[in-house]
């Protein structure tokens, strides 16, 4: 139990329900539409309203762009019902400065496009499809994330 509160410090009865909610929506989708729920291809088919690039002009992407908004924009609501909520209103406070964020998400985003998907796509929708690609490229996040970890650690980071 102390292990639990030593990686949990501000309890885990979030990340279950985070967890499951995530379960529960990606679900549903599929369900109902058919559609797979990862969310960099969202981030594709937005741009595909403003760029006139030949990517982002790409049928699937211009097809799926509606749905796509909804599911996006439902994701933002939810983070907001949450903030409102279950965090009175607080916001999350980070020490991590702004270039470093800004740093990582660009890195993020090419590794999603790299990989096919972001973490979402492949670690929800993949895995639970069982699809073997995604077994490889969950295992790539999970080893980079563990890499990078033990780097920013042995440099001081936290």
């Amino acid at each position: 139990m102390q292990l639990l509160a030593q990686w949990f410090p501000t309890g885990w009865g979030h990340f279950l329900g985070g967890g499951l909610f995530i379960g529960l929506g990606v679900s549903v989708l599929f369900a109902l539409t058919g559609f797979i729920g990862g969310v960099s291809t969202g981030y594709t088919a937005f741009l595909s309203w403003f760029s006139p690039w030949p990517h982002f002009q790409q049928e699937r992407l211009i097809n799926t762009r509606n749905w796509r908004m909804f599911y996006g924009a439902g994701m933002i609501l939810g983070a907001a019902i949450y903030l409102l909520l279950a965090r009175h209103g607080h916001p999350f406070v980070t020490a991590v400065p702004a270039w470093q964020l800004g740093v990582g998400g660009v890195f993020a985003g090419f590794g999603a496009r790299m990989g096919g998907g972001c973490t979402s796509g492949h670690g929800v929708c993949g895995l639970g499809s069982l699809q073997g690609p995604s077994l490889v490229a969950v295992c790539t996040f999970v080893a980079t994330a563990v890499a990078t970890a033990h780097v920013v650690r042995a440099a001081g980071g936290f």
